[in-house]
């Protein structure tokens, strides 16, 4: 018999949610998956629904939630530019009231509680690769920072109440992560190139496509969050949870290019305000610790993950953008939602 059987997935129906209650279904946890559906969605709990040991919950973490849980897995927020740029004062609120409420719920049932934290704690980085103990480089007034902000003081939360109520707590850093799921214009590198291969539209490359990313399949990811719920209670982290393989943002349009067969050409466009110039993960402290790396290639997770979104095109299933973004998700994914 399992022990910590029943888990709470916040932000269960969104894309790195899902995958995770699946896995631990798959485990055979009872997995209470709670979302407000803000940017989640109820397809990417389809599957799950066949589990009898799987539950879901409307609910938003910005308000208290009282139930029975023997785990926690905070990874409610909007996590996308577009989405949590949208409102901002709204994506503060999921970070920081969300972890208070989350805390607290772990801290009345003696639940332990893993953050989904980001590289965005480490901002537009000073120091490469980025390790656990660089402090940051961010713009604490610009556009992205109600997102990194919220985060690194959901982090401070979680330690705090670590500290002050000896509460087993677990902090991983999400660096860039893709695969089948993404919602197709949440204005993600990954996401928006496949898109615009699989319709040939032009792949909008930012800046001169120099700068660069890593990129983490979701399984790898899931895999990392898994072993650091179940690591010993004094492995609290932060651990970054990442790909160390690095590749330029033309790298991965031409990857991609290639892979779908598409005739997109590449176009340049100026770069975001506070956009990171370079990203990559220091992982040394996932592999001692949790004996944790990822084992999927960049080719062979973008396979996958293009069969994911070429199905959605040719099924006609591409999900319109959600009608609380309005007209914003079409000018920023380049009127890709038009498609549906």
């Amino acid at each position: 018999m399992l022990i910590d059987r029943r888990v709470l997935v916040t932000g269960g129906a969104g894309f790195i949610g899902s995958h995770l209650c699946e896995r631990l279904l798959s485990d055979g946890f009872d997995v209470l998956c709670i979302d407000n559906l803000y940017t989640g969605s109820r397809g990417n709990l389809q599957r799950l629904r066949t589990f009898p040991n799987f539950e879901f919950l409307r609910h938003d973490v910005c308000f208290p939630l009282y139930v029975e849980v023997d785990q926690i897995y905070n990874l409610a927020c909007p996590a996308s530019p577009i989405h949590y740029q949208f409102d901002p004062v709204q994506t503060t609120k999921t970070s920081v009231h969300g972890a208070i409420n989350m805390l607290g719920l772990a801290k009345r049932v003696k639940a332990k509680i893993l953050q989904a934290s980001t590289s965005e704690v480490y901002g537009d980085p000073a120091v490469h690769p980025q390790a656990e103990d660089y402090w940051g480089h961010v713009n604490p007034t610009g556009p992205r920072s109600c997102y990194d902000e919220g985060k690194r003081c959901a982090e401070t939360l979680f330690f705090d109440y670590r500290r002050q109520h000896n509460l087993p707590i677990k902090v991983a850093r999400i660096f860039n992560t893709y695969g089948p799921r993404m919602h197709p214009n949440d204005g993600r590198v990954v996401s928006t190139f496949i898109v615009q291969a699989l319709l040939n539209q032009d792949i909008t490359v930012h800046g001169d496509g120099g700068h660069t990313r890593s990129f983490c399949y979701v399984d790898d990811l899931v895999e990392g969050l898994v072993r650091l719920m179940s690591a010993p209670d004094d492995t609290t982290g932060p651990i970054n949870l990442g790909n160390p393989s690095e590749f330029t943002i033309r790298e991965l349009a031409e990857t991609i290019i290639d892979l779908s067969g598409s005739s997109s050409r590449i176009v340049h466009t100026p770069l975001p305000i506070d956009d990171p110039k370079r990203r990559r993960p220091d992982i040394s402290k996932a592999d001692e610790l949790l004996q944790w790396k990822p084992v999927t290639a960049l080719r062979e997770g973008l396979i996958k993950t293009i069969a994911y979104f070429d199905e959605l095109l040719r099924d006609k299933r591409l999900e319109a953008r959600p009608p609380e973004f309005g007209p914003h998700l079409a000018q920023a994914t380049g009127g890709v939602a038009l498609r549906a």
